[in-house]
């Protein structure tokens, strides 16, 4: 132990100084010379710099800015416009993002900064830098909701399940479903419900706001997906809500030679795709308010058009494809190169020539910058009306 400490010390000294490359081929030989893993070689270096205050006295001075100024302000606006992605979905449609805001002349407020260097910058741009210079601009605190899910029980023996740990569906065209409720922080009374379905291996995603979950509602929602699949579906996968374990449903699916299996109670890793979308797509954009009338539903409906839109045809996603081991033993999950859903779908090859035609025109005449607009007038609208609910029922002073 004394020959390991000597050794940490000295590995210590050239840590604290080292960049990113340098240490880990340090941390390489510690681990080779001790025996020990890499987090533990690596928490005995800073633990070495701890107690000789070399971490404080030897401070690398920091990495000058790569990219100009007016490169970081126009990225703000091409993030903006494009639905706030990632950076690890931005860098790859950031061409085509580029294309489209350039030739519907969307730039209009960054325009004195844009220029061909500029726009070069950003192409250029990897994903950790571009989540890196917009870290100051992303805000993701939402409060936790509360779960509208009641479970059923008389149809759950004769539904086959569906786990996480089985073999990967590899065909589009079978949906995983799920409801979320527009409840606020109460599940007391009437509100809105959103439908999710969700096709695991091209990432395409429907959405549709019903009335409550009663079988009318989820039966006309089931319709509406059925039509705007782009692939005839093969199967369903629900959880264990009553909404969707009843006769009536399962009957549904019966007749139109539907598959059928459902997920474990509380296991959402079995329905992981969907719970995903519930909350990228259905809570980030209509947030967690109370919704329950008319207008309302119409108002979320016409804003699933536009997030599907957007988010079906310009943001890419990624899909779990394999596991490896990292240095130190432990599992890790290896996942494609980000891919849109429509680009997916065309991959595949199981588009008609109708429907792939369809979806060609409607690709092409897509205005990242006008979704972006309409979906944030849409919001507004939507927080106006929570708020004037939340003021109608405050009580009287």
């Amino acid at each position: 132990m004394a020959s390991r400490r000597e050794i940490t010390k000295k590995f210590a000294r050239e840590y604290s100084k080292a960049g990113k490359v340098e240490k880990g081929r340090l941390l390489d030989e510690l681990v080779h010379a001790t025996g020990w893993t890499r987090d533990h070689a690596r928490r005995a270096i800073r633990a070495a710099n701890a107690r000789k205050g070399a971490a404080r006295d030897q401070q690398r001075k920091p990495r000058p800015r790569k990219y100009s100024y007016d490169a970081l302000v126009v990225l703000q606006e091409v993030w903006r416009l494009s639905g706030q992605p990632s950076g690890k979905y931005l860098a790859v449609v950031m061409d085509d993002t580029l294309e489209r805001l350039v030739r519907f002349e969307e730039l209009g407020k960054v325009l004195p900064r844009v220029s061909d260097a500029v726009l070069d910058e950003l192409r250029s741009m990897s994903a950790a830098t571009i989540d890196r210079y917009l870290k100051p601009h992303k805000d993701a605190a939402y409060p936790v909701a509360v779960s509208g899910t009641k479970p059923a029980h008389i149809l759950r023996s004769s539904i086959p399940t569906r786990t996480s740990m089985d073999a990967p569906i590899t065909v589009p065209g079978f949906l995983e479903l799920d409801t979320v409720a527009h409840c606020g922080h109460s599940l007391k009374g009437e509100f809105l419900r959103t439908l999710t379905a969700t096709d695991p291996v091209a990432g395409w995603t429907m959405l549709r706001t019903i009335r409550n979950n009663a079988y009318v509602h989820v039966h006309g929602a089931l319709e509406w997906m059925l039509k705007q699949a782009p692939v005839p579906v093969a199967g369903m996968d629900f959880d264990n809500g009553s909404e969707f374990m009843n006769w009536g449903v399962i009957a549904w699916c019966d007749k139109r030679e539907i598959p059928v299996t459902r997920g474990r109670p509380y296991k959402h890793n079995d329905n992981a795709h969907v719970e995903q979308r519930n909350g990228d797509w259905v809570r980030k954009h209509a947030f967690r308010y109370r919704y329950k009338t008319e207008a309302e539903m119409a108002l979320l409906n016409e804003l699933w058009d536009l997030v599907m839109a957007r988010k079906n045809h310009l943001l890419p996603c990624v899909k779990a494809v394999d596991w490896t081991h990292t240095a130190s033993g432990r599992k890790k999950r290896v996942y494609d190169k980000p891919r849109t859903p429509y680009q997916r779908l065309l991959d595949a090859g199981v588009l008609n020539a109708k429907t792939a035609t369809h979806l060609a025109r409607e690709h092409e005449r897509l205005n990242p910058a006008r979704i972006t607009r309409r979906i944030n007038q849409i919001q507004q609208q939507l927080i106006d009306l929570a708020a004037a609910r939340t003021q109608g029922t405050r009580p009287a002073a």
